[in-house]
């Protein structure tokens, strides 16, 4: 295959194509949560030491914002606060059995629906893929790593 004269809108485009394919699977299956409550309760499954500052910093917004945020994916028993048993001034955001349960779902879904997309490709390409996805996320984590270290720099 030819390298195409704009690569970076040639990926942009089929990076959309996947994008499109793990949304539908939100869409497809009702899921009551918005993106942005099911980032945030993403994010505070993946790290249990989160505090609201902590998600403000990784989201990339005010503290008040993360916080409201937070009260939303609260009040329909996705997420709880709890006292830091180290530092009980410091409120750290746990996820519920309810919010893993529908992360684990939506994962699932996800993971089915890009199967089937996977299954109408060659074996050869499928892996081609995983090759390249994976170095890009190598260079995006150096990349988010080099911008962490100069404060000038903001990463959402």
């Amino acid at each position: 295959m030819e390298r195409p004269p704009n690569l970076a809108a040639a990926i942009d485009a089929a990076a959309e194509a996947l994008v499109n394919v793990l949304d539908s699977t939100a869409s497809r299956h009702q899921v009551s949560v918005p993106p942005t409550q099911l980032r945030v309760l993403s994010l505070i499954c993946a790290r249990s030491e989160t505090n609201v500052n902590r998600l403000a910093e990784l989201l990339d917004v005010v503290p008040s914002s993360a916080s409201r945020l937070c009260d939303r994916l609260e009040a329909t028993g996705l997420l709880r606060r709890a006292a830091d048993p180290r530092d009980r001034r410091e409120v750290r955001l746990l996820p519920t059995a309810a919010g893993r349960q529908l992360l684990r779902e939506l994962t699932e879904r996800r993971q089915r629906a890009v199967q089937a997309v996977l299954d109408r490709m060659p074996a050869r390409a499928q892996n081609d893929l995983l090759i390249g996805l994976m170095a890009f996320e190598q260079a995006a984590a150096l990349a988010s790593g080099e911008q962490q270290k100069d404060p000038t720099v903001r990463t959402a």
